[in-house]
Order: C-alpha cells, then sequence, then structure tokens
C-alpha cells in the first residue's frame, strides 16, 4: 500500500517537480483563529458571513460592516505565525514551492514568505471605496490606519470612519467580498495565479473547505490536466475528488515533519 506522506516528500525532492501550496483558514486554527467553514469550534460560518462579508452590506451599512470586520480582524493582530506557516516559508526556500493562501490573516508573510499570493486581500491593509480613485480599485492600497479608528471604536457612527484623503469616499477593508470578482483589483495577484497555474505539476490543499472559486480552479486543473494533488486536512473522511489523495493529519504537525524529511 503506498504511503502519502513519503510520495508527498518524493515530489517536493524531485526538481523535476512543480510543486503549489494553496492554504486555507484550516492552517491558521493553530495560531488562534477561527475558521469560517471549518469543523473547528470557533468557526464562525454560520455567523451571517455572507451577508456581512459582501460589497453590497458595505454599502448598505458600512457602520455595521466595519463593526464586523474590526472583531474579526482584531483576532488576527493577535496572533502569530504557527509552525505550518514557518514550514511553508522552509519549503519555499528548501524546495521552491509556489505558495498560495486564501487567508487574508498575513501570517505567512509574518513567518518570512516573501512571494506568497495572497489571493482574498490583506487584514493589514484598506483601500478607497471609491472604484477609479488612485487609492482604489484596480490597484490602489493603503497602509492600515490604525489610530484614525481610534474613534470610530469609541463611537460607531458613519461620520467616525476613517475617509479617503484624496476623494474623501470611506474607506473599505482590501478583502475579496463574496460578491466581488477576483480580477476586480491587481492586488489580489489573480492575473498572476492564472499564468502560474499550468506550470504546477503537483497541487497541495491545505485546510481548505474547498469551497470558494480559487479552489475550483485549482482542483479542476488537478482533475481536468491530469495532475497530482494532495490534501492535508484533520477532518475530512474523503477528498473533494477520487483523483486527489487525502492526508488525514494537522498541518502544524505534518508540514514541518516534511520539512524535516528533506
Amino acid at each position: 500500500m503506498s504511503d502519502p506522506v513519503a510520495e508527498l516528500v518524493a515530489a517536493l525532492k524531485d526538481p523535476d517537480e512543480n510543486v503549489g501550496f494553496l492554504t486555507g483558514a484550516g492552517i491558521s486554527v493553530a495560531s488562534g483563529i477561527p475558521t469560517f467553514r471549518g469543523n473547528d469550534p470557533g468557526a464562525i460560518w454560520a455567523n451571517d458571513v455572507m451577508e456581512k462579508g459582501t460589497r453590497r452590506y458595505f454599502e448598505r451599512d458600512p457602520v455595521g460592516s466595519w463593526s464586523w470586520y474590526l472583531s474579526r480582524f482584531d483576532k488576527v493582530w493577535q496572533v502569530g505565525p504557527n509552525p505550518a506557516h514557518h514550514a511553508c516559508r522552509a519549503l519555499e526556500e528548501t524546495s521552491g514551492i509556489w505558495l498560495v493562501t486564501q487567508n487574508i490573516d498575513g501570517l505567512h508573510q509574518a513567518a518570512g514568505s516573501t512571494d506568497c499570493i495572497a489571493i482574498h486581500g490583506s487584514a493589514h491593509t484598506v483601500r478607497c471605496s471609491q472604484e477609479g480613485c488612485a487609492n482604489g480599485s484596480p490597484r490602489g492600497t493603503l497602509p492600515w490606519p490604525a489610530e484614525a479608528f481610534d474613534a470610530f471604536r469609541g463611537d460607531p457612527r458613519r461620520e467616525r470612519l476613517p475617509t479617503c484623503d484624496l476623494c474623501g469616499a470611506v474607506l473599505r477593508a482590501h478583502v475579496l467580498w463574496f460578491d466581488e470578482y477576483y480580477a476586480e483589483h491587481e492586488g489580489y495577484g489573480f492575473q498572476r495565479f492564472q499564468t502560474e497555474l499550468p506550470g504546477m505539476s503537483t497541487m497541495v490543499f491545505v485546510g481548505t473547505s474547498f469551497s470558494v472559486g480559487i479552489t475550483d480552479i485549482a482542483l479542476s486543473h488537478c482533475v481536468h490536466g491530469g495532475h497530482r494533488g494532495f490534501v492535508i486536512d484533520p477532518f475530512l473522511d474523503a477528498p473533494p475528488h477520487p483523483q486527489l489523495t487525502l492526508i488525514r493529519a494537522k498541518s502544524e504537525e505534518l508540514l514541518p515533519e516534511l520539512v524535516k524529511a528533506l
């Protein structure tokens, strides 16, 4: 009987293999960040995320939208990378893996990854909500204005929300909302993703529920392109497609072991 971990190690050691890692919220659970859809106790999928994580909701109620995001971001800023993030950084160095994350938490970058595609944006930047503004879509971003939110936190009213210094529009989170498209902002790196994905001969899916468009694209690359795919998840009973190989393990335990095996 084949050993999927040994197969993955062999792929990482093979100089002719191009290995891509696509990480989801599950990789950050060990850092203390709950997932949206997972089986961990803190998962917040049922907590109206499909309503609040949209442009439609922001336009209707920017105060409610920012109150929800600030409560989410506060958790992100209080934690650091776990052994899985550090292992991904090490795998970039030793095996040259291609790294894409669905997460906005910035923990891959905090672990030292310098070439990670943050396909859903970042909790560490904002942008103008007015499209076409130099600080907004399709390419503008701004550093996180920590002090600018102090007044809003103390008195959450629209008038207290930070605004763009160019056009005066309310700033928005630099994240991909559920009713938006990957190509709407260059900072998501979707064009690069599309360009580089075809070159991946092996894909490794870590801690993702396969519930968003980017995983559909990567899964299709494996299934229809005849490429190998591994799924690392401690909770799944079966992979999302029989062509993929499931490794039931915690990423914070397995990924450091892969690094050691190299």
